[in-house]
């Protein structure tokens, strides 16, 4: 039976991203459902921290996009690493957020996005009455990623995020969890929530023909994604052996200036950067290359990066740097090579040992077809309609 369904999320796009990717995705396939969607979203913003400039010097916005109606507030951006101004930032999403609840009729089926913490907390503290469906997307462990990540300390803050992240699971009907840690972790703390494993799966067509060059001197080594602090590029940049391998970066984020800047500054260094490029042709572009790296500058309990799905479907062999969950879906699938986390002498083993027999024809069309059998996104769908 055909529901109203609103989705409320920090990314959509124009943004570009993982998370944007997620809820576009989640959106889509319950459209094609027969579903009727709406999004609830701040003005695109992320990630340089500014309004997009078509959207600049507006208020709010309403469109209907692909036969989704998108609702777009008004929110204080930044990305800056001033704590106070991006807690600004998120609070001002959610005082929009606040206004949008007030003046505006709430189907009984939401969808909420988290992280931000305090974002999904608003939505669940002014939504949870009138026996609504309360849906919680969860895609990361906050604040635990946070603590990890060096951006929060141990202390009274954390110890309310800690209390905001329980009161958001308490409150939702349902999760969703991006991971298995994430699934145990919340049944850590309320044992019998109603979950389901729903992982960013992407949905494009997948290229139809895999090629491979051939007498190249080095591998073309890629990476595609968020230049943000979890990632590490900069440290990565600094502890690649590149004896054998050239390095090609794509992408935008806090990380950009000082990785562009050790570039500069070692001109001797096989290192590429190509800028930021709209995920269409992203996919394109990356078709030329051997392989592609995906690193975490620490282990992230409860953590998959998504371009373990994407990536793979294209055809693209992994080595992945970054443990836990994905280091185990990389291993279990056949989709290349991982190398212990945080162990750069062990990442340029794993480079070493890499020959270009590793990434033929024949093994890109292998992972692209494990990738298409397992990574199922209508599956997921199917499983996400019948909890609805």
């Amino acid at each position: 039976m055909s529901k109203t369904i609103l989705i409320i999320t920090n990314y959509y796009p124009p943004e570009i991203g993982a998370a944007s990717n997620r809820i576009f995705h989640l959106a889509e396939g319950l459209k094609n459902k027969g579903h009727n969607i709406t999004i609830l979203t701040p003005l695109p913003n992320y990630p340089k921290g500014e309004i997009f400039k078509d959207y600049k010097g507006e208020f709010s916005r309403k469109s209907v996009e692909n036969d989704i109606a998108v609702n777009r507030l008004w929110i204080f951006a930044s990305n800056s690493k001033n704590k106070f101004l991006r807690l600004f930032a998120m609070l001002s999403y959610s005082f929009s957020l606040t206004w949008f609840f007030i003046w505006n009729k709430i189907p009984r089926t939401v969808i909420i996005q988290s992280p931000p913490l305090l974002v999904s907390f608003t939505a669940l503290l002014f939504l949870r009455f009138k026996k609504r469906k309360l849906i919680l997307n969860v895609s990361d462990l906050w604040p635990l990623a946070g603590l990890k990540l060096n951006a929060l300390k141990k202390g009274i803050g954390y110890s309310l995020l800690e209390y905001i992240e329980r009161f958001n699971y308490k409150k939702a009907s349902l999760v969703l969890c991006q991971s298995k840690e994430i699934e145990a972790h919340i049944h850590s703390i309320y044992q019998e929530k109603d979950t389901l494993l729903y992982r960013n799966y992407p949905d494009f067509e997948p290229p139809k023909v895999l090629e491979t060059k051939k007498n190249d001197s080095k591998i073309k080594v890629v990476y595609a994604g968020l230049l943000g602090v979890a990632q590490g590029i900069y440290k990565l940049i600094q502890e690649l052996n590149y004896d054998a391998i050239e390095l090609h970066i794509y992408g935008s984020g806090s990380e950009k200036e000082i990785v562009l800047s050790h570039i500069k500054n070692n001109p001797n260094l096989p290192i590429h950067y190509h800028g930021e490029l709209d995920r269409t042709r992203l996919h394109k572009v990356l078709l030329k290359y051997d392989i592609t790296i995906i690193p975490l500058l620490n282990r992230i309990y409860g953590s998959v990066p998504s371009k373990i799905f994407e990536y793979s479907r294209l055809g693209l062999p992994i080595l992945y740097f970054g443990g836990g969950e994905g280091e185990s879906i990389v291993t279990k699938n056949n989709l290349g090579w991982v190398a212990e986390s945080g162990n750069y002498n062990a990442l340029n083993d794993v480079i070493k040992s890499i020959v270009k027999e590793d990434f033929s024809t024949s093994i890109k069309k292998e992972i692209q077809k494990k990738a298409l059998q397992e990574f199922n996104l209508e599956s997921q769908i199917n499983s996400l309609e019948q909890k609805l």
